[in-house]
């Protein structure tokens, strides 16, 4: 995972809006990025705050602890590291049942269910991947 900076011109201005995304293999061996959560627009040192986040879920320097809490709360004495957080600048959008998407994936997979549609699926002049859709992948370009 790591923090992804889009930038938009607006009113004559620069704004740049913030997600935390990750690399994703999907099938035809293609890597796609999956966006995790959006940030919207961040200064620097919350900027610098997700990316320590994000090592720490990755397990990117060592096993260390993280504390997460609302920017507008003060925190309480720790032992370890405090990531503050913009709770209303949060959101969830298109939200899935992650179990249930995980079982058929893995169905799929197992059942060998590529090698039987693809040859019977092939993409459209347009670039459209039918066999993507089919799964039910959400896969941006």
């Amino acid at each position: 995972m790591f923090v992804r900076c889009k930038k938009r011109f607006k009113d004559g201005k620069e704004h740049r809006y913030w997600s935390v995304v990750e690399n994703c293999r999907v099938s035809g061996g293609r890597v796609v990025q999956r966006q995790v959560l959006y940030l919207g627009e961040i200064n620097d040192s919350q900027r610098a705050a997700w990316c320590r986040a994000i090592e720490v879920l990755e397990g990117g320097s060592g096993s260390r602890q993280v504390a997460l809490f609302p920017e507008d709360r003060e925190a309480p004495a720790l032992d370890c590291e405090v990531v503050k957080i913009n709770v209303a600048g949060v959101s969830l959008h298109d939200p899935r049942q992650w179990g249930a998407c995980w079982l058929a994936l893995t169905l799929w997979d197992r059942l060998e269910l590529d090698r039987f549609w693809e040859p019977r699926l092939a993409p459209s002049r347009q670039g459209t991947r039918w066999l993507d859709m089919l799964k039910g992948c959400r896969v941006s370009h």
